[in-house]
């Protein structure tokens, strides 16, 4: 794949790194991403998911705008409240870059559908908002073979990793949180509060997660770093790496 004029001008700062270059700038715009969840991670993520230049974009989510999204999810405006998210923001990638491929999936990913909205993907991005969407997610990616970037917040606490469970020797998103978790109650940020520029700094940072493994074995930048969990303390503020040990009794990625 060569890159066109008008593309090498709009990626010039991508390219002139010697960490991207022109070669890892092709192996983004030959990937496609799927985004799960288009709220308070997925608005920034997809932001700079798009502005690198990713190729293609699938975006999931179930949920429509409301007025209180606007706080934090910064592709949406007051014109779109009542609108859904999936479909808002795939108009907000056709507004931004003509040259990607977006489509919208308003819908939630359970067992019945998720090999059909993950399957192809070069990688998947995780924002959603509950364990049971998150498990499913892991499962389903680990089934595939997709590797998973996994982002989450919790009023100032931020966590991101890259999983790659389908791999022998590295661990999944299940060996972190194990089972207890396959259920929809969870913290949530109406009941929490969540200060709008943390989940900016979640989302941003899991972009450049994703970048990383985008670029294995095209750039320098391509260090996947899987299994290992960045926590984000935003009060500190400071960011510290926790490795996640494969469980070999993990019923997602387990060999027991």
């Amino acid at each position: 794949m060569s890159i066109s004029p008008d593309r090498l001008n709009r990626f010039a700062r991508h390219i002139v790194l010697p960490e991207v270059g022109g070669a890892g700038q092709v192996a983004l715009a030959e990937s496609h991403v799927v985004l799960v969840g288009c709220g308070g991670i997925g608005s920034p993520a997809l932001q700079y998911l798009a502005a690198a230049g990713i190729g293609r974009l699938t975006l999931v989510d179930d949920d429509v705008v409301d007025v209180s999204n606007l706080q934090r999810q910064t592709i949406y405006t007051p014109s779109d409240v009542g609108k859904p998210k999936a479909e808002t923001a795939a108009e907000w990638v056709r507004r931004f870059d003509l040259g990607l491929e977006v489509n919208a999936n308003v819908t939630r990913v359970g067992g019945d559908n998720a090999a059909q909205i993950l399957s192809g993907a070069s990688l998947v991005l995780d924002g959603c908002d509950n364990f049971a969407t998150r498990l499913t997610v892991s499962d389903s990616c680990v089934k595939l073979g997709i590797p998973l970037t996994s982002a989450a917040i919790g009023r100032f606490q931020g966590q991101v990793a890259n999983f790659a469970g389908h791999l022998p020797d590295q661990p999944c998103y299940r060996c972190f949180v194990g089972d207890a978790f396959d259920a929809e109650d969870c913290d949530t940020c109406a009941a929490d509060g969540v200060l709008g520029a943390m989940v900016g700094m979640v989302g941003t940072f899991a972009v450049m997660h994703a970048i990383r493994v985008l670029l294995a074995g095209h750039a320098a930048f391509g260090d996947p770093q899987f299994g290992t969990l960045h926590l984000i303390d935003g009060m500190a503020p400071s960011m510290r790496p926790l490795r996640v040990a494969k469980d070999p009794a993990c019923k997602g990625c387990g060999s027991t």
